[in-house]
């Protein structure tokens, strides 16, 4: 209160010499409208609330002794908060809830495991890398639906997470990690796999972990990892895939199939287009194919050469940079806290193609473009690509 009354006797005797009332509030880092409130009556009180307030309903240290006793009673000690408070309530007693129990017991540091088990650990799947295609797989399996209702055909499918490709695929009329083991197998061949160079996720399936699988996996020297138990989370790529193989157009969801041949064709189709024909977005809309061979870079640095030399040509109509189609140099399945703030796109290797393109067509002017309508007329194809 002294400090305010003397500020006030400060400013009004430069006020009284001549001085604007603001700029004396101002060099004394006060506003013109502080300086009035002080002036009004009881305006110098300060009525700040420091009081610090006790809710009504908290416990008093004689409940809190009360909520640990019983915690540590022969009878319930142990049991979990969660079956302590019916059988209270059993009894007749109701002493607390059954959150102010764990929060007590809390912050006693006796919330822990009561039971002679060990406790359950779901611990999140280690973080794969891949920088390239053919280190990292990812495969799952879905029902395709038959026309005999309760008979299911069984897709296979393994995705590599770099490029988006699948990789493998089969159809079968049963889950068995055989067929499972045949398929990663062929899968291995085609790809042309080193031995000890691929680490193949999955769920927690019987097929997934058949002695048959795993058999297959150690003899082929690729790293298993699985998910945990009912996370669907930690499988996205393929769950993403088929999402996609479910919601395609050409997907019999109300004729379905009628034989196991009839999804066999239908499979082979769809990864024919999607791994040749579809505009991946998440690759900067070029194919999985293009991604999985590297001919995307030169894709995509061609696009960037147009949107340049557009911006060049009209750039009013440009505000900013233009649009950006690198791609991150890493693709992570499961990636932890420190990996997700980590993110570096090729966009090196990207300027330094297209620096490669303008070179070569100022050495020959009309060597770009060939494959101009290639992109387009796939994309036509879409209808057909899958039809009969």
């Amino acid at each position: 209160m002294h400090q305010r009354k003397e500020a006030i006797k400060l400013i009004n005797e430069a006020n009284f010499l001549g001085a604007r009332k603001y700029k004396a509030c101002e060099a004394l880092g006060l506003s013109v409208r502080t300086v009035e409130r002080w002036e009004k009556d009881k305006g110098l009180l300060d009525n700040r609330k420091l009081v610090t307030r006790i809710p009504r309903n908290k416990l008093s240290q004689e409940q809190r002794d009360m909520v640990i006793a019983i915690a540590n009673n022969e009878l319930y000690r142990d049991l979990p908060p969660s079956k302590i408070v019916p059988l209270l309530a059993d009894s007749g007693q109701y002493v607390a809830s059954e959150s102010t129990f764990y929060r007590i017991l809390r912050e006693e540091n006796q919330l822990t495991h009561r039971l002679r088990s060990q406790p359950v650990k779901h611990h999140r799947p280690d973080a794969f890398e891949a920088n390239g295609p053919n280190q990292v797989w990812t495969w799952d399996i879905s029902y395709c639906p038959s026309q005999v209702a309760g008979i299911y055909f069984y897709l296979y499918m393994i995705i590599d997470i770099y490029s988006r490709k699948i990789t493998g695929f089969s159809v079968h009329e049963q889950e068995l990690s055989e067929h499972a083991a045949n398929l990663i197998q062929q899968s291995c061949l085609d790809e042309k796999v080193e031995h000890s160079a691929l680490v193949l996720h999955s769920d927690n399936g019987a097929p997934m972990k058949g002695a048959t699988m795993l058999a297959t996996l150690e003899k082929l020297g690729v790293i298993p990892s699985f998910s945990r138990p009912s996370v669907s989370n930690d499988n996205p790529y393929s769950e993403a895939l088929f999402r996609t193989v479910k919601y395609h157009p050409s997907f019999p969801m109300l004729n379905k199939f009628a034989t196991i041949t009839d999804a066999r064709q239908w499979a082979e189709k769809f990864v024919f287009w999607y791994n040749n024909i579809h505009l991946h977005s998440a690759l900067k809309f070029v194919t999985p194919q293009q991604r999985h061979s590297g001919e995307d870079l030169m894709i995509r640095a061609k696009r960037t050469i147009v949107y340049q030399q557009a911006r060049i040509n009209n750039p009013e109509r440009w505000s900013g940079h233009v649009r950006d189609w690198s791609l991150p140099d890493v693709t992570t399945l499961n990636p932890n806290k420190q990996m997700k703030k980590i993110t570096l796109h090729d966009s090196n290797k990207l300027n330094e193609q297209c620096m490669a393109i303008s070179l070569s067509e100022q050495e020959c002017p009309d060597g770009m473009g060939d494959d101009r309508g290639q992109t387009a007329d796939a994309v036509r194809q879409y209808g057909c690509a899958l039809a009969g």
